[in-house]
């Protein structure tokens, strides 16, 4: 079937409303999964019907786990903090992020889902893929690996580093394929001009891990490496995936996404940049609404219109900077649940953004809110922020659609030189 579609399998040509019926179907049974098998969900979804959690509304009212979280439910509950369904035991790998956080892999082939990005990319069976993501300790390296031999792509485990054995390994096996950073992949190119070697067998790529810069982009299309994004994490794998059409993110078909305003677990409106929760239907460790810490916004026209090419799921813009927006503040910690907690206090409130500056040679901490001005409305809200942050701030009451659609909740304005 690969070798004669675009598409990995029909699940991403299904109709938008019949893929959403298909995963709210699954939705109850993966919960109460995760209760029954996960020691932490068994504590936070204490109270919850698993039979309730069927539709999207239902999901929004679950608490959050935040990737920031893991590092400290890891310390109290080794190695995965309760969250995972499978014993260790019957795990394929166990990795280390840097942390240390421990993420685990099952032993189902293909595990970390990454084989859409690749087959959307073009890799196809037979094409010999150069692999230059880290084998060592985190799994970037056997992501990859386990999706193209599935798809029945050999892989040359490369890993990192020791550029002219790269550049040597690509002359003489002449693969057709890259996967690794896309930083990576130009000191790769750079580096065989300067050896005068041939590498010119590479013809697409799969990059992740960093930006794809447009300098980088041009390279590739230089060099004739149809080079696509995928965007992963070790926690979840593939997220989603670019194609061919360059149209957004096209995200993988076992996820269920949401979009929340940072710092909280509320959904924002299509289009708004928040920061990246999912929810996967992965067994061994079923995460649900996970907060990645990643900012992204939805593509609107992908809830309504298929990418043109063909693929009916979600598109997201891309990576959009990151939703941990702490800052200090006269030696205080302030964290983007804080602002949202001053929010939740006032409903007047649409949306704010706390910006701190030191014009004077002092932080200041002004809270900018999209709010209809009333009497004593500004005064109420420093209170708040005084109560909550424990630091005195000044509140500015702006009008509907004047804060950026940007995801920031804090933005540091101060300027040192």
């Amino acid at each position: 079937m690969a070798g004669v579609t675009p598409y990995l399998d029909a699940l991403e040509t299904r109709r938008p409303e019949g893929r959403e019926a298909a995963l709210m179907a699954r939705l109850p049974a993966q919960v109460m999964h995760a209760r029954r098998h996960c020691a932490w969900f068994a504590e936070s979804l204490n109270g919850w019907e698993a039979v309730e959690i069927n539709s999207r509304a239902a999901l929004a009212r679950l608490p959050v786990v935040r990737k920031h979280q893991l590092l400290g439910l890891q310390k109290t509950r080794l190695p995965f903090g309760g969250l995972d369904a499978t014993p260790l035991a019957r795990l394929g790998r166990v990795f280390s992020s840097p942390g240390p956080i421990y993420d685990p892999e099952g032993t189902a082939p293909d595990w970390w889902r990454f084989g859409r990005a690749l087959h959307a990319a073009g890799f196809r069976s037979g094409d010999l893929v150069h692999n230059t993501f880290a084998y060592h300790f985190t799994p970037a390296g056997f992501m990859l690996d386990g999706a193209a031999r599935k798809l029945g792509c050999p892989v040359f485990p490369a890993g990192v580093g020791q550029t002219e054995m790269q550049v040597q390994a690509i002359a003489d096996l002449r693969p057709a394929a890259y996967t690794g950073t896309p930083s990576f992949l130009k000191i790769i190119l750079d580096k065989a001009d300067e050896l005068q070697a041939d590498v010119s067998s590479l013809k697409k790529a799969v990059v992740s891990g960093e930006a794809f810069l447009p300098a980088q982009k041009q390279l590739c299309g230089e060099r004739g490496i149809a080079a696509f994004q995928a965007y992963a994490s070790a926690d979840l794998g593939l997220i989603a995936y670019e194609s061919e059409a360059r149209a957004g993110l096209i995200l993988e078909e076992e996820l269920i996404l949401e979009i929340v305003r940072p710092g909280t677990g509320d959904p924002v409106a299509d289009g708004e940049v928040g920061e990246v929760v999912i929810t996967t239907m992965n067994a061994d460790y079923p995460l649900i609404r996970f907060a990645t810490g990643d900012l992204s916004a939805i593509v609107p026209e992908s809830l309504t219109t298929a990418s043109p090419c063909g693929r009916t799921n979600t598109r997201l813009r891309g990576w959009l900077g990151r939703a941990d927006q702490t800052t200090k503040v006269k030696g205080m910690f302030v964290h983007p649940e804080q602002v949202a907690e001053v929010i939740k206090r006032h409903p007047e409130i649409r949306c704010a953004r706390l910006v701190v500056s030191n014009d004077g040679g002092a932080d200041v901490m002004t809270l900018c809110c999209e709010a209809i001005a009333a009497d004593g409305l500004a005064g109420a809200i420093a209170d708040s922020l005084r109560d909550v942050t424990k630091l005195r701030g000044e509140v500015s009451l702006v009008g509907p659609d004047s804060l950026a659609n940007d995801g920031k909740v804090i933005e540091d304005a101060r300027k040192y030189d």
